[in-house]
């Protein structure tokens, strides 16, 4: 409420202004949170586990929230039912009559252990005819596209072979195309003078604040330790690259406006920055213990082994 009058205007209603800054909020990267928890060595510890799983499920409510925000904010009422029967319809038929035909082709390539050019091209086709039709719909195209590869099983060899192939392409030249056009988005200079910087201040606490506190207590109500909950707090802060499509999507849609889009880059790349150094001081004392009882583990094992063998074990003497 404080917001939106000075950084919004009419043309946005205020119930889908506040829909979309919530979301922009909400959102967690998955994949940052995944490389965070594998430098530091957490991703198998019962801490990496809930961070990855609250991360999963908090990725694909986003996604489906984007998706809610993006048709309320392109329709109105009346066809914003149309718009959510029609995408209720299109994810249905998606799963019961495009995922069968993909399954069979994942099977043939398990088989055949090749990922043929025509597979390639198939592959597109349908992701591009997805997207193409969630466009249509009145959701972003974006959403179609990841349909598709919702619905292709992560560890078959086909998925593999894609990510193989489009691997180098996507990290090395559209990743980066991406940052570049975002960056040029980013007018720093509209955020100027004290109050536009108090707004972009509250809203970097607001965001830290709210992710940090409900992960927290969250986790703490859920039987975790409070450094431990602190730290699904920290990593939930993780916003990243997700957090980049969202406000891109919202600037095309001018659902916020340049200054709001820039202050909100600066809230994603200060609580994106800041998580790996807030929880390396939470479990500085962690990684020590954590080898410890890896290692008393690992003892123990090592002795059974050698009691069913009938010898005595070189750890124990005994």
């Amino acid at each position: 409420m404080w917001v939106y009058p000075r950084l919004s205007s009419s043309d946005v209603p205020f119930g889908t202004f506040c829909l979309f800054l919530g979301l922009s909020m909400s959102v967690t990267a998955f994949p940052v949170l995944a490389r965070i928890l594998t430098d530091f060595q957490l991703q198998k510890t019962q801490l990496g586990v809930v961070a990855i799983s609250c991360a999963a499920v908090g990725d694909v409510t986003a996604w489906c929230l984007l998706a809610l925000v993006v048709s309320v904010a392109q329709s109105t009422l009346g066809s914003a039912w149309r718009t959510a029967v029609l995408s209720v319809g299109y994810v249905l038929g998606v799963v019961l009559l495009l995922r069968p035909l993909l399954l069979r082709l994942v099977r043939t390539q398990d088989v055949r252990h090749h990922l043929s050019t025509r597979t390639i091209a198939t592959v597109f086709v349908a992701l591009l005819l997805s997207a193409f039709t969630t466009e249509l719909i009145g959701i972003h195209a974006l959403f179609g596209a990841f349909l598709v590869g919702a619905i292709i099983p992560h560890d078959s060899f086909l998925a593999r072979a894609l990510k193989l192939r489009l691997e180098d392409v996507v990290v090395v030249l559209l990743l980066p195309m991406f940052f570049a056009f975002t960056g040029m988005r980013t007018e720093i200079g509209l955020v100027r003078g004290l109050g536009d910087w108090a707004i972009c201040g509250a809203l970097l606490a607001a965001a830290v604040v709210g992710k940090f506190g409900g992960s927290a207590v969250a986790a703490r109500l859920s039987g975790l330790g409070w450094r431990d909950s602190a730290s699904v707090g920290v990593l939930m802060n993780t916003r990243g690259l997700m957090e980049l499509i969202v406000l891109n999507i919202g600037l095309d849609l001018k659902l916020i406006s340049p200054t709001l889009f820039a202050m909100l880059v600066i809230m994603a790349i200060v609580t994106t920055l800041a998580t790996a150094p807030v929880l390396q001081v939470l479990l500085v004392d962690r990684a020590p213990r954590e080898r410890s009882a890896e290692a008393d583990i690992e003892r123990l094992a090592h002795s059974a082994r050698y009691v069913r063998g009938g010898r005595s074990s070189p750890a124990t003497g005994r």
